[in-house]
């Protein structure tokens, strides 16, 4: 059964750097997508980045310029480098991956438990 677990999550003073990482485990054939969301107190979940298999990446507006995600295949691991980090990036992180599995023919996203990133000012 395919898991994700996030770990990296801590706590950070504004302007510094954290690093998440995301590993992807079970019974996986292929990875597509994979990328964080996040989700403040009283907020609605929003993106933060995605990237493909091939390297392709989006980015949400809020993160943009500060903030890096990549991936190891082999490790079937995402990262999110985050940078210059503001009070306002506090919040859970979660990673998602869509997975194909060995044993089915339909590509599902699965979600991590999520990791909590909190930043003092």
């Amino acid at each position: 059964q395919v898991q994700l677990v996030e770990s990296g999550g801590g706590l950070v003073q504004a302007g510094g750097s954290l690093r998440l990482s995301c590993a992807a485990s079970g019974s996986i054939f292929k990875i597509s997508i994979m990328g964080w969301y996040r989700q403040a107190p009283g907020k609605q979940r929003e993106l933060v980045a995605t990237i493909t298999s091939s390297g392709s990446t989006n980015y949400g507006d809020s993160v943009k310029g500060r903030f890096t995600i990549s991936r190891d295949n082999a490790k079937k691991t995402v990262y999110l480098h985050m940078d210059s980090l503001k009070p306002e990036d506090t919040a859970v992180y979660f990673c998602y991956a869509n997975i194909l599995q060995y044993t089915d023919s339909t590509w599902i996203n699965y979600w991590g438990k999520g990791t909590l990133v909190t930043v003092s000012s």
